[in-house]
């Protein structure tokens, strides 16, 4: 049976009316208590965090792995960005009520952000589905809490000061999810998130000049505006400049023509017919191979420049799908190709997804996804934040979590679990210091072992 399935399945059982699948929720704190969250720790007999990372490589680009490690050992937050893993492993031995929703898998404060909707909207929302998978809702919201705590920490933020900050989060996700617990189901889905929403809560008038600043810089990020930076013309043909080893052209590409070609054609048929049309106004000028993230290096990842007439141009990025982090322990997507898997959780989470969201395989095995690039696209500079704002900023993360999970799960019954008060948030925040401490002591690992020569790394800054 699916995972969809299984949820469909679990939710019925818990009753027919919003009141009774609350009620159905508020029964499952005897059976796990709230206060179970709390407990972390990592028992001597669990897999070694290096080897799992080491794990995670098979596939990858070997060449890009150095440059992997390399950004993991920046800090500890950069190391638990890299390490989905790595915590996918651990979120499994910790309690779980058996309520399920469409995860995020990889939920940490960067990757969270602002994007245009295909109506020109301005939104903020999750921005990073790689690890999508049905699972338990805690996950997520342990993940992103343990982020605050590591950001937080590195922000030069007092322990206090990072607990309160971590409180106020989860106290959001449950907040809001009491909120589209209310709501009809259709206006559960339209909800959505502006941007200004972020500037409107910002502390200060300062915070909030940045904050426009910001966005109006992402605002300007269109291909028209891309094209002059991110290509250069030669010999008549417009060409993506290189950066190696960052961005760079394969050099048996040639070979691999008619292979990029099949690919392009099963992500157009991926789309609907409108887009498909739309897609088919440009044609394929060129395609480089580009590292991206953190956890995402070594993977196959490019970018592809699609022209219409004059400079009239479309960025496209793809990247390889592999099977989600989450699949050893919340069980198989029922998805063969990846990037399906990855395309349809976006479509459940988000409130407005990417006018060119696709996927396609690559008939050996290898699956991709796609999207516009860098278009109206704004991550927030978490390190250059003040406490209040950065407040703001993982408060609103955990508004746009509880309503990408309100759309796929039971928002009545994960609503009435969470209850009114804060014996959750506690818990939660308890967690979060905990393996704050751990990813510490897993980052200082990953050092200790760069710097023995057991692991190669090529050492430079997250972009």
């Amino acid at each position: 049976m699916s995972q969809v399935k299984r949820m469909s399945k679990h939710a019925r059982t818990l009753g027919t009316t919003a009141a009774e699948r609350a009620a159905a929720g508020k029964a499952l704190r005897s059976t796990v208590p709230r206060s179970a969250h709390a407990d972390w720790r990592r028992s001597a007999k669990e897999a070694d965090p290096l080897v799992l990372l080491e794990a995670s490589n098979r596939g990858r680009l070997r060449s890009l792995i150095p440059i992997r490690y390399g950004r993991m050992i920046a800090s500890p937050f950069a190391f638990l960005r890299g390490a989905a893993a790595v915590m996918a492993a651990d979120l499994a031995t910790t309690p779980v009520t058996g309520l399920r929703v469409q995860a995020c898998g990889d939920c940490h404060l960067a990757n969270f952000g602002g994007f245009a909707t295909p109506e020109r909207n301005f939104v903020f929302d999750i921005n990073d589905f790689d690890e999508t998978l049905p699972a338990p809702w805690e996950w997520d919201v342990k993940r992103l809490a343990a982020s605050v705590v590591v950001a937080g920490r590195e922000i030069g933020l007092r322990p206090a000061a990072a607990r309160a900050v971590c409180g106020a989060t989860v106290a959001s996700y449950r907040e809001h999810m009491r909120d589209y617990a209310r709501m009809h189901v259709l206006d559960t889905w339209y909800a959505h998130i502006p941007v200004d929403a972020l500037v409107a809560r910002a502390p200060d008038a300062r915070a909030r000049r940045r904050e426009r600043a910001w966005i109006a810089a992402a605002r300007a990020q269109t291909a028209g505006r891309l094209l002059p930076h991110l290509t250069e013309e030669v010999r008549g043909q417009r060409r993506i400049v290189e950066h190696r080893p960052f961005v760079y052209h394969a050099p048996d590409i040639g070979r691999h023509a008619a292979e990029v070609t099949r690919v392009f054609t099963a992500y157009r048929a991926s789309l609907p017919e409108e887009r498909r049309r739309l897609l088919e106004r440009f044609r394929l000028v060129d395609v480089a191979m580009k590292v991206v993230g953190v956890g995402s290096v070594g993977t196959r990842c490019a970018i592809a420049l699609l022209m219409a007439e004059g400079d009239d141009a479309l960025f496209l990025q793809f990247k390889e799908a592999r099977v989600s982090v989450l699949e050893p322990y919340a069980g198989r997507s029922g998805y063969r190709n990846q990037g399906e898997r990855v395309v349809v959780g976006q479509r459940l989470m988000q409130a407005a997804s990417d006018l060119f969201l696709g996927w396609a395989g690559d008939g050996r095995g290898r699956w991709f996804y796609f999207r516009q690039l860098k278009d109206m696209k704004w991550g927030a500079d978490i390190g250059r934040m003040t406490e209040p704002m950065f407040r703001v900023y993982t408060e609103t993360c955990a508004w746009a979590l509880s309503r990408a999970h309100a759309r796929s799960g039971d928002a009545a019954a994960i609503a009435g679990y969470l209850g009114a008060g804060t014996p959750f948030d506690e818990a939660i925040t308890e967690f979060a210091v905990a393996y704050a401490d751990q990813t510490e002591r897993d980052h200082a690992a990953l050092v200790k072992a760069v710097r023995q020569g057991r692991v190669r790394a090529r050492a430079e800054n997250p972009r």
